[in-house]
């Protein structure tokens, strides 16, 4: 049920933003041009002067006192008027809506509630049982609760999400990403209420929803798609007979849904039947449609889209292209603007396309085209139209200054778009990586937990700078299309390398089971791509997460990738460099381990000990007044990996000086005469060997729960680019008592535990059962991944320890599975199958 009133967060405020100094951004020689129909002396000072006094008048605070975790410390900004919209002539503006309600969660509701706010414009959310304190709920001026943690029961809810309309007088609804953003009855929906959706009709959803309808009006308009089958005869024998007309190799795809459900790839003929069932099987269980359609497979392609921009009155412009080539399970993970290696003539041919692709069905708002470039031939062909803004819209927005969001509001105003072709901006290169919390090191597995400890790098803005609207190209040779879809890169411009962060999660927050498993969006942007990389590889060593597992080292791997900073980028990049990106994991450095070591000797005496009881001296041996020493087990986190011991010994008549002892199975290193001393929390100072370290150590403590058989402290070093994470293993008391426990509730061979938390989504089986080796059993789902727990040997169903739709957390024993003649002890095999965006 939904409450009666709605939390109000007015009173909460985004810290001040201040002028940039003149140094840091030029925009010499980028010149504002007149739209058509208007002055050269017309500009939005009026509008802009609105804008201005809506944000002062709301009372920003700045940061003193604020932890350094919230994501939006203060901010410089430049002073020049955004570029957006300096060609506008105010007498013909429409005003904005007083109201907004955002249909989404986590970064992206964040991301829109910022550019509201500078709009002047009020903000609503809605937030599940589980997002109750989320931090978009915070920023948010109304929230409202819409039901329980699953999306099915809340944002997914179309008709709670148009009551909190109505109760809140929401004029308008800005879908974000994901969740209701492409559903096309949710559009209809809206406009039948009175309400705007802040996207493109409904038929323009509809129109692109389906690959094979969406595939046949691109071609009817002459935009170029893979050769292949896109209609609806589905009869087996005829698609291979179109496959064999194709040549092989052929991609079979399911016509609705992604992800990489229900793809295959079929090398030869004799494999097309049963990979044809395969994919079929799978569509139809992921979808509810079985449908598919077959077209030549590019053995190396790169993922181009064309980020393009259309109005209710007939205009339409491409904002550029980004490149999304590196993807693992088919989604991306990180982006960037422009693509490498484009030649002028190719992105001007890709824009052209793009705009004809969303003329062809009316598009009106943000959308996304996306194509297939071949790496071998150049050519490029259409793959799909994302009806909606993307995830890596921020890599657009740094290399043109503009706000797309702030774009999104003005055009569902019914204003036409704020710039010309030929004034739109290409400045410099960005990056944006996605932070996300899965294990790389195993298939990119998602995790959950709360964030114990988050430290990140500090943002120099919260929106991309200004670049002003860029000057009209003068006449050339170059064909008119050329021309017209060339932008102006400005080279002249004295450029400041730029580090915003979008993230809608704060330290203390839970990453939950039920969404996506995305934390936060680095976002870097230089004068080159160069620049930019080298800028995002700071970035990433300053990106310290401690709670769950992160990506943020795979991230920073692939960032000093040679093969990537060649920028060969393709889909296939991670398999073909896995060996590069994934190299084995070293042993610890006799350094982290002097350092955790040290970490521990000064936080449990962080003062030269004075007299006291014996009784409360038990962690270590003194001798004399101030001399004390002390040895610290460590391991690594790998169960199997042998202790290293570390010995510390405080320097007489020295406090803060020690003799530290690594021993490890490789040798024993001394380091003598070590400064050491706590300063704030978690940072270590130390000088090993003459070098001056500052490394953030954190410890997590082992569960508090007393059923859990985890009683070893965790240590993590984060020194410089490299995190090493320790095990300090629990007294061997507290071990025996933990491994009793253990022994007690153990299975056999045929114990199948929970890998993470997750939901339990199916139970296939039921006690006395019998199941062969390999057989499905339960089904569980974590942010968006499935995952399919198989018998691990052939036997009876001696136990199901677990429900359809109950909560799991890691380590969970699920279903225990014993045969007679099989040996104690292992966990079933895994299949994933992934549903993303």
């Amino acid at each position: 049920m939904l409450p009666n009133t709605p939390r109000s967060f007015a009173s909460r405020a985004l810290p001040r933003i201040h002028s940039l100094a003149k140094t840091t951004r030029s925009t010499t020689a980028l010149i504002q041009l007149p739209r058509a129909g208007a002055t050269a002396a017309a500009s939005r000072s009026s509008i802009a002067f609105h804008h201005t006094s809506c944000v002062s008048s709301r009372a920003f605070a700045t940061t003193a006192g604020m932890p350094s975790t919230l994501p939006f410390p203060e901010i410089v900004q430049p002073t020049a008027l955004d570029a957006s919209f300096t060609s506008l002539d105010p007498s013909a503006h429409k005003p904005l809506f007083d109201k907004i309600l955002i249909a989404n969660r986590g970064e992206i509701a964040c991301r829109v509630i910022r550019t509201a706010r500078k709009l002047g414009v009020k903000t609503v959310a809605v937030y599940s049982d589980v997002d109750a304190d989320a931090l978009h709920v915070k920023l948010a001026d109304e929230a409202y609760c819409i039901g329980p943690a699953p999306s099915s029961e809340s944002y997914l809810r179309i008709d709670k999400i148009i009551d909190v309309c109505k109760r809140s007088r929401a004029q308008a609804v800005h879908p974000g990403y994901g969740f209701l953003s492409e559903n096309a009855e949710f559009a209809e929906r809206l406009a039948q209420e009175g309400i705007v959706f802040i996207g493109p009709p409904a038929s323009a959803i509809v129109s692109m929803g389906s690959k094979s309808e969406s595939k046949n009006i691109m071609s009817a308009a002459g935009v170029p798609v893979v050769p292949g089958y896109h209609g609806t005869n589905q009869d087996p024998a005829f698609l291979q007979q179109e496959a064999e007309r194709i040549g092989y190799p052929v991609l079979i795809k399911a016509v609705h849904g992604g992800g990489g459900k229900g793809m295959r790839i079929v090398s030869s003929a004799a494999d097309f039947a049963d990979a044809l069932a395969s994919a079929q099987r799978e569509a139809r269980s992921a979808f509810g449609n079985a449908d598919v359609l077959v077209e030549r497979f590019v053995t190396r392609p790169r993922h181009v889209e064309v980020q393009v921009f259309a109005d209710a009155r007939g205009g339409c412009v491409s904002l550029w292209e980004r490149d999304c080539s590196v993807q693992r399970r088919n989604q991306k993970i990180i982006e960037e603007a422009p693509a490498p290696g484009l030649g002028e003539d190719v992105r001007a041919e890709l824009s052209r396309r793009a705009v004809d692709a969303a003329r062809a069905v009316g598009y009106v708002g943000a959308g996304t085209v996306e194509f297939i470039l071949d790496n071998e031939t150049g050519g490029f062909y259409f793959m799909e139209m994302n009806t909606r803004l993307q995830v890596e819209h921020p890599v657009t927005e740094m290399i043109t200054g503009l706000d797309l969001v702030e774009w999104q509001l003005e055009v569902a105003a019914g204003n036409p778009l704020p710039l010309a072709q030929s004034a739109i901006p290409l400045v410099g290169h960005a990056f944006e990586a996605r932070i996300y919390a899965e294990n790389p090191r195993n298939n990119f597995l998602p995790d959950s937990g709360r964030l114990l400890y988050l430290s990140t790098p500090t943002p120099t803005h919260i929106f991309a700078p200004s670049f002003g609207a860029a000057e009209a190209l003068p006449a050339t040779s170059a064909s008119s299309t050329e021309q017209e879809f060339t932008p102006v890169v400005n080279t002249s411009a004295v450029l400041t390398p730029v580090v915003r962060l979008e993230q809608g999660f704060e330290q203390g927050a839970q990453i939950g089971v039920f969404y996506d498993p995305m934390i936060a969006k680095l976002v870097v942007h230089g004068r080159d791509r160069t620049e930019a990389l080298r800028m995002l590889r700071r970035a990433l060593e300053e990106y310290k997460v401690v709670g769950v597992a992160t990506n943020v080292e795979f991230l920073r791997a692939l960032a000093g990738n040679e093969a990537f900073e060649r920028a060969e980028v393709e889909t296939g990049f991670i398999p073909k460099h896995f060996d590069e990106l994934f190299p084995p994991v070293p042993e610890p450095s006799h350094e982290a381990l002097a350092q955790a070591a040290l970490f521990v000797v000064l936080r449990d005496h962080p003062a030269p000990p004075s007299l006291s009881s014996p009784w409360g001296t038990l962690a270590s041996r003194r001798f004399g007044g101030d001399v004390y020493d002390r040895t610290v087990t460590l391991r690594a986190t790998d169960a199997d990996a042998e202790p290293s011991t570390v010995h510390v010994k405080s320097l007489p008549g020295s406090p803060g000086l020690f003799d530290v002892t690594v021993a490890t199975v490789g040798g024993e290193r001394t380091f003598r005469g070590v400064q050491a001393h706590l300063d704030t929390p978690p940072t270590l100072v130390a000088t090993l060997d003459g070098a001056l370290r500052r490394t953030t150590v954190v410890a997590q403590p082992p569960p508090a729960s007393p059923s859990a058989l985890v009683t070893d402290e965790r240590l993590h070093v984060f020194d410089g680019a490299r995190k090493t994470t320790l095990v300090r293993p629990a007294p061997a008391w507290v071990r025996a008592l933990s491994d009793g426990a253990a022994a007690h509730g153990s299975a056999g061979g045929g114990t199948l535990r929970a890998p993470m938390p997750s939901v339990v989504v199916e139970v296939r089986v039921a006690v006395g059962e019998r199941v062969e080796r390999g057989q499905p059993v339960v089904v569980l789902e974590s942010m968006k991944t499935e995952t399919v727990l198989r018998a691990p040997v052939g036997g009876v169903v001696r136990g199901v320890g677990c429900v359809k739709g109950e909560m799991v957390q890691e380590g969970r024993v699920l279903v225990d599975v014993r045969g007679e003649d099989e040996p104690e002890g292992g966990q079933g095999d895994l299949e994933e199958g992934v549903s993303g965006r």
